[in-house]
């Protein structure tokens, strides 16, 4: 029997609210991991779990310091011989950014899966229940560390590289969007249909082993645009800027002095959307700001961050936009 290690975050998961009907008026995080647990006595059946309370809280509160505390316990446990795989419960709101954190930080060949809910332990259908018990059962899969960190939720299994939330409440709520999702669970059995080609987890250089994340801010484009929020950045001592840009990536032409400005004082520059699909490719810009492909503003924050605490070059942080 195959041993699966879960580190329990709180979230929806584990939150509970005054009746079966409230589906959005509850706690997060209230539930220990044993308490979940117990909800699944069949688990016992499936593999030897494992498992500790790294903290539990609303994902929303979820900070910098904790990603970094996470991707260190996390490669710890998977450096453990008696370890198989690893399952991490968390909240819906930020989970899609953990899940790209320990992407690039936890280097392992081990399963890791990250995991939720979008109805509280309390409701009438609770989906936590199937989605933890899918996760170890997908954590229990050798081959499903051959894909990075996966994202399970409602039976859909996704790449932390392409995974995310495309829904406020409803259940099936995390999505590849146009990249697809890696595969699918079915009666408890995970079926693979495609891997991402970005380097990920044993194949990352990236590391979670430093004293912080730089401050990186990310600037939502819209009609109206401020150059002060781009000047309130520089004087709050930023080291990137993401720019959530309109279409492909765009921002008003009056933007241009402001941000050229940034750029020569050496802060990063990169250019992401805030469109939900496509890709972002050099543009007249490219000479001062940086293209984030496809990520999601928020990831494309993560890589920078890591990738200047990781002590990377200009060069090199480029490269890193197309590797990762």
């Amino acid at each position: 029997m195959r041993k699966i290690y879960i580190i329990a975050c709180g979230g929806t998961i584990a939150g509970k609210a005054g009746s079966a009907s409230d589906l959005t008026g509850y706690r997060a995080g209230t539930m220990t991991v044993g308490e979940l647990l117990e909800a699944l006595p069949g688990l016992a059946e499936e593999a030897a779990v494992e498992g500790e309370q790294f903290a539990n809280m609303d994902s929303s509160d979820m900070t910098e310091g904790m990603w970094l505390a996470l991707a260190r316990r996390t490669e710890e446990i998977a450096a453990r011989a008696d370890v198989d795989g690893i399952v991490v419960t968390h909240g819906t709101d930020t989970l899609e950014e953990t899940a790209y954190f320990l992407n690039l930080t936890v280097h392992t060949h081990k399963p890791v899966i990250i995991t939720g809910a979008m109805r509280p332990a309390t409701a009438v259908s609770a989906d936590g229940p199937l989605n933890l018990w899918e996760a170890v059962r997908l954590a229990a899969c050798a081959e499903a560390g051959k894909y990075g960190v996966l994202i399970a939720m409602n039976s859909t299994v996704c790449s932390a590289r392409f995974g995310y939330k495309t829904d406020t409440t409803h259940v099936q709520a995390f999505h590849g969007r146009q990249l697809g999702v890696v595969g699918f669970m079915q009666n408890g059995d995970p079926y693979f249909y495609q891997a991402p080609l970005r380097l990920h987890t044993y194949a990352s250089t990236l590391s979670a082993h430093v004293a912080a994340l730089p401050p990186v801010w990310i600037l939502y484009g819209h009609v109206g645009m401020s150059p002060r929020l781009v000047e309130t950045a520089v004087a709050s001592g930023v080291k990137g800027i993401i720019l959530a840009g309109l279409g492909h990536g765009r921002n008003p032409d009056y933007m241009d002095a402001v941000l050229r400005v940034a750029a020569d004082e050496g802060i990063f520059i990169v250019r992401t959307s805030r469109v939900l699909g496509g890709i972002v490719t050099e543009g007249a810009d490219g000479e001062y700001c940086l293209c984030g492909d496809s990520l999601t503003p928020q990831q494309a924050k993560i890589l920078l961050q890591l990738s200047l605490a990781n002590g990377c070059g200009a060069a090199e942080i480029a490269a890193n936009f197309g590797r990762y």
